[in-house]
């Protein structure tokens, strides 16, 4: 039969305590002693339940890599959103009073090479497009018979993207105002190579005062791209003898594309 711990905790108080008595000195209990008082035992605390474990961290969603190829974003179709607020663009006054239409860019949006003028003349604000007049013809032919290449492998712009009236040369707060759009472009089209054609270009784009004469038959670097600078093909028509200048600058170009020259 299994003893009462209860019972049992109680007696063992009771003889620890006659003990003590006797060890007094007494030697019987007065007759009307109070029972003995036995101290309640402690509560025994139960065992605290174990903690839930901790559940392992959610892990953290993955992010896509970010995308900086070319094809990442659809180049035609960036271009053809700035080329619309170009269209709508009044910031020159003067020049958006006097234009037929804007003279944006035309052009491989992916091209490797991009030829840079200085501004739209008449046969362009006409047709809305960059060098189709006679010095678009001849810049067609050092593409495609200097070249080997076609004009739709390269993408055409210039600084403005207005004519000036009367072909003047643009205005430094005009080429300034008009700098946004070209940056827009070079940073959509992404070029290995940028060939400036005139003073007004290369100064402009370079941000330096230094004559053309200076600066063509060597490459220049702007923001990573490698810049070469020659005359522009309307000065070779009212030059011709600095046509051997340009074919030589534009072997050095041929040269660093990996071209046959």
């Amino acid at each position: 039969m299994s003893q009462d711990p209860m019972a049992a905790h109680r007696l063992r108080a009771a003889v620890q305590q006659l003990e003590s008595m006797r060890a007094a000195g007494m030697t019987h209990l007065p007759k009307a002693t109070a029972p003995l008082a036995v101290p309640e035992p402690e509560p025994v605390a139960a065992p605290a339940a174990p903690e839930p474990p901790t559940p392992p961290p959610e892990p953290m969603p993955k992010r896509s890599a970010k995308k900086t190829t070319k094809g990442a974003v659809d180049p035609a179709a960036a271009l053809a959103e700035v080329q619309q607020q170009v269209a709508a663009c009044t910031r020159c006054q003067e020049l958006a009073d006097t234009r037929t239409q804007t003279v944006f860019g035309v052009g491989n949006p992916k091209a490797q090479l991009v030829f840079l003028g200085e501004a739209p003349g008449a046969d362009e604000d006409r047709q809305g497009e960059p060098f189709v007049g006679r010095a678009g013809k001849l810049l067609t032919d050092i593409i495609e018979k200097g070249m080997k290449l076609q004009r739709s492998d390269v993408y055409i712009c210039n600084i403005l993207r207005c004519r000036p009236p009367g072909n003047r040369n643009p205005l430094p707060i005009e080429a300034a105002a008009c700098r946004e759009y070209l940056d827009a472009q070079l940073a959509i089209v992404k070029p290995d190579f940028i060939c400036c054609l005139g003073t007004i270009a290369a100064q402009n784009l370079l941000a330096v005062s230094t004559p053309i004469g200076k600066l063509r038959g060597s490459f220049h670097d702007y923001q990573g791209i490698k810049v070469l600078c020659t005359y522009h093909p309307a000065y070779i028509l009212r030059n011709p003898p600095a046509k051997k200048q340009v074919w030589e600058d534009i072997q050095i170009l041929m040269a660093a594309m990996g071209l046959e020259v």
